[in-house]
């Protein structure tokens, strides 16, 4: 059975710190895993505006709970999960995910934690692991699944490189141009039609040595 593992932002959903910007009226949180490769810098970034602007859980909680799935994503979705296991990687936090989870039907979901105060304060994130995506589809490969997986941006370059194979969806086009060995897709059915390419393509499990 092979595992297909899925971004979240930008592949199923929109991109929550972007419309927290837009909400908010802070140009500074628009900037995300497509603009900067370094996770942690980007993150103490957003952690130091938040305090700044005395924004907490309940301010972002809020926002998340108007977001829809991108246009067609719960349909393709249903339909991948027709043929294939699915797994969402993400960067993104649970306290963020709830609602949208919801929405696409509760797929599986692998993502990170915040610390969160008393008074709703964001203090730190904590990480399930350094590189979580890249490892997660190793580990995954290493108990015989073939894996292919599927990103928009700089955090998921990694994780696409794992993987039997990569597939960038919508990507920006620094990422395109930076990562040219990985095709690019722009549309569900296109996305689908290149999952299942690949997949005829993978040898299964009893052919591989891992």
């Amino acid at each position: 059975m092979l595992i297909v593992c899925l971004d979240l932002e930008g592949v199923l959903v929109p991109e929550i710190w972007i419309n927290v910007a837009e909400r908010t009226g802070i140009p500074e949180l628009r900037r995300t895993t497509r603009d900067e490769p370094d996770y942690d810098k980007l993150m103490r970034a957003r952690l130091g505006i938040l305090e700044q602007h005395g924004l907490g859980i309940a301010e972002i909680q809020e926002v998340i709970r108007g977001l829809e799935p991108l246009e067609g994503a719960a349909g393709f979705l249903d339909q991948l999960r027709e043929s294939f296991q699915v797994i969402i990687l993400s960067d993104t936090f649970y306290p963020f995910a709830g609602p949208l989870m919801r929405k696409l039907g509760f797929p599986t979901l692998f993502c990170h934690d915040l610390e969160i105060d008393a008074q709703g304060r964001i203090r730190n994130y904590r990480l399930r692991m350094p590189d979580q995506k890249r490892e997660a589809v190793r580990v995954l490969r290493q108990i015989r699944f073939p894996v292919i997986a599927v990103g928009d941006s700089y955090n998921d370059t990694s994780m696409l490189a794992e993987a039997d194979a990569g597939i960038l969806f919508r990507a920006p086009a620094k990422v395109i141009e930076e990562f040219p060995a990985f095709p690019v897709t722009e549309s569900y059915p296109e996305l689908l039609e290149a999952i299942e390419g690949h997949a005829r393509k993978l040898p299964g499990p009893e052919e591989t040595e891992r």
